[in-house]
């Protein structure tokens, strides 16, 4: 069986490379294709080393730093990679992947990160958040995302089966492609995490500062909480908005690494988690050192956090994006904070491992490759 696998762009080393990383382990033969490829080399080696095929937007002027700004080009771009001499193709799609061109005696597997989120039922909120809400400029975005949204409905008819990485991901590719979708949780690397029992007085957030992310919610709700401390982690464009907003019980430590990243998640009282996420790694990190989660009701944290009603609870929720809920989740946290285990965070975390991915991947796949054969040849 010969085999494709075909990726978005590889241009750094995050959520959907680490599945990458291990589809490539499951399938260490395959060849890679991408749109571009400019994945520095120490992240490359996660990869086994493989460099992708690209198309012709990796020789585009500014490609490397600009290639987002190629968008309206991407799905000409992915249809020009040929991919007629492979068995199976199977593609990680967050925006174009899915897109390629096969044929009736081909399999093509597609694992969805999210249907394509600024062209979908997020459009309005990126392009207020880009300053797209009038002029020229913005109504040539929205006639290019109407244009996109024709053609990734379109493609979806190329994909013989459709793998989520969440419930709330496959309610989204139902809703748009009118497809049911199995759901295979993305790996989270847990076994760099470490469970630790010992809790100090502080809570934690970190997160790209980005305005999804709602980092400024949670520094304005301990602002107002002045008894309660809060680490923050993590840099982005908000950073100066979010410090400003800050008051003297929050601590903005901005990047930092992976080992200082774990350090105070191990030891943080509970992990702060605001955005509406498809799935969201960082509150399963969170957890597998052992530390609970005060996490937004809402997109993959329901599935990732075992809220109070579970007999071995690891966190609870919030109703609402705004300030009031999240003081009012924290102090109804500090009422019942003996029920949650370090433990059953820990036992929690590890249903997301990378073995149980690689094994419930690799199974779906040959399960649908034995089907795709007898539909062939009886």
């Amino acid at each position: 069986m010969k085999v494709a696998l075909v990726h978005e762009w590889l241009v750094t080393y995050a959520g959907s490379e680490s599945v990458l990383e291990q589809i490539i382990d499951c399938y260490p033969d395959a060849d890679l294709y991408s749109v571009v490829d400019f994945l520095p080399e120490p992240e490359r080696q996660k990869l086994k080393g493989k460099t992708a095929k690209t198309t012709f937007i990796q020789q585009m002027p500014f490609a490397r730093r600009k290639y987002r700004h190629y968008l309206p080009l991407m799905p000409l771009a992915i249809e020009q990679l040929d991919l007629s001499g492979y068995d199976l193709v199977i593609s990680s799609s967050h925006a174009v992947a899915k897109g390629v061109l096969t044929g009736p005696d081909q399999l093509h597997i597609c694992y969805v990160h999210s249907p394509i989120r600024y062209a979908w039922d997020l459009q309005h909120q990126y392009l207020h958040e880009s300053g797209l809400d009038c002029g020229v400029k913005a109504w040539l975005a929205r006639w290019m995302l109407h244009k996109i949204r024709q053609w990734d409905v379109r493609t979806a008819n190329g994909v013989d089966c459709f793998v989520a990485n969440s419930h709330y991901i496959a309610r989204r590719i139902k809703k748009v492609y009118r497809r049911e979708a199995t759901v295979i949780n993305p790996p989270v690397a847990t076994s760099q995490f470490i469970l630790q029992e010992k809790k100090e007085d502080f809570y934690l957030t970190a997160s790209r500062m980005v305005p999804y992310k709602k980092m400024d919610l949670i520094v304005e709700a301990f602002s107002g909480m002045p008894e309660k401390k809060l680490v923050v982690i993590g840099d982005g464009p908000d950073f100066k908005k979010i410090k400003s907003k800050a008051g003297p019980n929050v601590e903005l430590l901005g990047y930092q690494t992976l080992d200082v990243l774990r350090d105070y998640m191990q030891r943080a009282k509970a992990f702060v988690f605001a955005a509406e996420e498809d799935f969201g790694i960082t509150p399963v990190e969170a957890q597998a050192c052992g530390t609970p989660v005060i996490a937004y009701g809402k997109g993959g944290a329901l599935e990732t956090v075992r809220g109070e009603d579970h007999e071995k609870p690891t966190g609870l929720f919030f109703a609402a994006q705004n300030i009031k809920s999240i003081i009012d989740a924290i102090d109804y946290f500090e009422q019942c904070i003996d029920k949650f285990s370090p433990a059953a965070c820990r036992e929690n975390a590890l249903r997301f491992s990378p073995e149980h991915f690689r094994n419930n991947f690799s199974r779906f796949v040959e399960e649908r490759w034995q089907d795709f054969q007898r539909s062939i040849y009886g």
